[in-house]
């Protein structure tokens, strides 16, 4: 007797294993080869399977349970046949639908799904994902990227996933990321969408490959020790008739009411659905126990909390603790995944909390932190001084949330302008100001990202048709900035205060964070090893001799300077160490004086076991000329 009690965890929202469940599998039954198909459709009259290997005509499923299970076996059925759910639904009218949980579709537009065979999936990553973790306390910098617009083929053809990572991997290391994350690649039908309205939640977008192509490059990616972390759509879904909506006739994935269609026109996921958790909570958990996958963004969090993303419209309570119960079988199952949450809204505990009160996640994208700080980038610098609080402010609420310090795809589309062309100015001052907003990004506790793009100082924005314009290397000002992005990666990779325990305030704390007079910025954090000290001129004012109260005696070291020529500045740097001396300013115990140049960022670094050693070295030589003496 067939056993169904998994059925029964699908319609109660804790299956997370539905894809070893549903959808169409490769197997063996009596001894014939075929393909075994299975359907969800609770308020069907009749559920059938069309496709290549029964010439499309329509094979009944047969009804295993009255609250609408439908499951069948077709012989011959062969790897690559495409097929489709042929459905007699609830209003009397058939239609012909994808697979919800198809692990192919075709491509854009095309209507069928493929059958595949999961077994062949192999990844060869183990050391990898044994030593991952969710990087509390370890650097995260994370480019954010769309598969089809990084790089084209000579011939303007665009790159399948494996090949994409042959081209990708070198650039990711020379220039220092940590991980990549995916704009949604769950099959979608329109590229306008870039994914955000996607159809498959099971099935790799067939524009770059398939299954095994996807999964090469993920093994590609993990044995060069980059981490991948793919966009997650669960609010809404393309509308298009051969997809979710009204599936069996009926509503099965969308709400049945005045919340049925979301503002960007797409329907909403009724996420207080159980039978809806299961099939969100498991294309998470198919992606991480497949394809390694190590790490989930969260995508408009806000339309979650609050219906419509509107918090008069009170709290969505279902997609609430839909969310909780995403995060906690992901942490359950995958304890070293990261989930991220990218959220505007000013609900509490997203990421910090129990399990009763917050909603799980581990980060949190700090969005405010994004546009406050753009604006503030984009002003003429005789009215910084009255917008000063834009930069300090959010370390006021930074260790309420794990927060990620986002420049994404969102800031550099829909005539936005790019991160280079929001900034104030002429040709060379915009450019001194991106040097100076990368290096307070990477300055700023928390993990970083940065769209693809933005390490080059483009001055175009991103469409979705056109590849990254890398031909802007050609000139010396986008030169410097990369190799200002790959140093400042470098940095915080390699400085232990720029990412121990940044969640924990005790490591931060400002030097100067009121001098609105001069726009500079001062701020130190540190580690039981060293203490690092940034300082940010946001005028074109030069200082030759900036005066500035650092909180131990001795060496400060400076890194980094974004005014450096390498870089694309005047060369207006300190080279030599700064000893401290004289009297101590700021509230802090002592001082030095520095070249500070015109929207110059500097980071300084004293290290503090090496400054212990060598005054112990000083008292060992004086206690020797002693006992010379005597």
């Amino acid at each position: 007797m067939a056993d169904y009690s998994f059925f029964d965890k699908y319609l109660d929202g804790h299956l997370p294993e539905a894809y070893k469940y549903f959808g169409a599998h490769k197997c063996i039954l009596n001894g014939k080869e075929g393909y075994a198909f299975r359907v969800y459709a609770p308020m069907a009259k009749e559920v059938s399977i069309i496709g290549d290997f029964n010439f499309w005509k329509p094979t009944r499923l047969k009804k295993v349970d009255y609250r609408g299970l439908y499951e069948g076996f077709i012989e011959d059925a062969k790897e690559g046949q495409l097929y489709k759910i042929h459905i007699l639904g609830c209003d009397n009218c058939y239609k012909d639908k994808q697979d919800p949980f198809a692990f192919k579709n075709q491509s854009r537009s095309q209507t069928c799904s493929i059958l595949v065979d999961l077994s062949k999936i192999k990844i060869d990553d183990n050391e990898f994902v044994s030593k991952r973790d969710r990087n509390f306390d370890k650097p995260v910098s994370i480019y954010e990227l769309h598969t089809g617009t990084f790089k084209r083929k000579t011939d303007g053809s665009e790159y399948s996933y494996s090949e994409l990572a042959d081209v990708l991997i070198p650039y990711l290391l020379k220039m220092s990321f940590t991980h990549v994350e995916l704009m949604p690649i769950t099959s979608f039908p329109n590229d306008a969408s870039w994914g955000y309205q996607c159809l498959g939640y099971y099935a790799i977008d067939s524009r770059w490959g398939d299954i095994l192509d996807f999964a090469k490059f993920v093994e590609k990616l993990h044995q060069n020790g980059i981490g991948i972390i793919l966009d997650f759509v669960p609010v809404h879904f393309a509308v298009d008739s051969f997809g979710l909506e009204k599936f069996d006739g009926s509503c099965v994935f969308e709400y049945a009411n005045e919340h049925e269609f979301s503002q960007w026109g797409s329907k909403n996921f009724d996420l207080g659905k159980d039978p809806v958790r299961s099939f969100l909570i498991g294309s998470l958990y198919y992606f991480a126990n497949l394809y390694h996958v190590d790490g989930f963004r969260f995508d408009a969090i806000s339309n979650i909390i609050y219906y419509d993303g509107n918090p008069n419209n009170g709290e969505n309570s279902g997609a609430i603790e839909f969310v909780k119960r995403a995060n906690g079988y992901i942490h359950a199952l995958f304890p070293s995944i990261m989930m991220m949450a990218e959220d505007s809204s000013a609900y509490g505990h997203v990421t910090k909390g129990g399990f009763d009160e917050g909603l799980g996640f581990d980060y949190k994208w700090d969005l405010g932190w994004m546009n406050d700080t753009l604006k503030y980038y984009s002003k003429d610098p005789i009215y910084k001084k009255f917008i000063h609080n834009q930069i300090t402010f959010s370390m006021a609420y930074f260790y309420s949330e794990n927060f990620i310090l986002p420049l994404s795809h969102d800031e550099v589309v829909h005539m936005k302008g790019s991160i280079l062309n929001k900034m104030y100015g002429d040709y060379d001052t915009k450019f001194a100001l991106v040097r100076n907003l990368y290096a307070y990004q990477f300055a700023h506790p928390g993990k970083k990202l940065n769209f693809m793009g933005n390490e080059i100082a483009s001055f175009d924005e991103w469409k979705e048709f056109e590849p990254v314009p890398f031909s802007v290397l050609n000139y010396a000002k986008h030169q410097g900035v990369q190799r200002l992005f790959r140093d400042l990666n470098l940095i915080y990779q390699n400085h232990s205060s720029m990412y121990f325990e940044e969640y924990n305030p005790v490591h931060f704390s400002w030097i100067m964070a009121d001098n609105g007079d001069q726009s500079v910025y001062a701020f130190k954090r540190e580690s039981a090893d060293e203490c690092m000290i940034f300082i940010f001129n946001m005028t074109s004012n030069f200082y030759w001799d900036y005066d500035l109260g650092v909180p131990y005696e001795g060496e400060y070291d400076e890194i980094l300077n974004t005014d450096k020529a390498v870089y694309g500045g005047w060369n207006q740097y300190n080279g030599l160490p700064m000893e401290t001396y004289g009297n101590g300013i700021h509230n802090q115990k002592f001082k030095i004086t520095l070249k500070l140049p015109s929207y110059g960022a500097i980071f300084l670094c004293h290290h503090k076991i090496k400054q212990e050693d060598d005054k112990k070295i000083e008292l060992i030589k004086e206690d020797e000329r002693k006992n010379v003496q005597i």
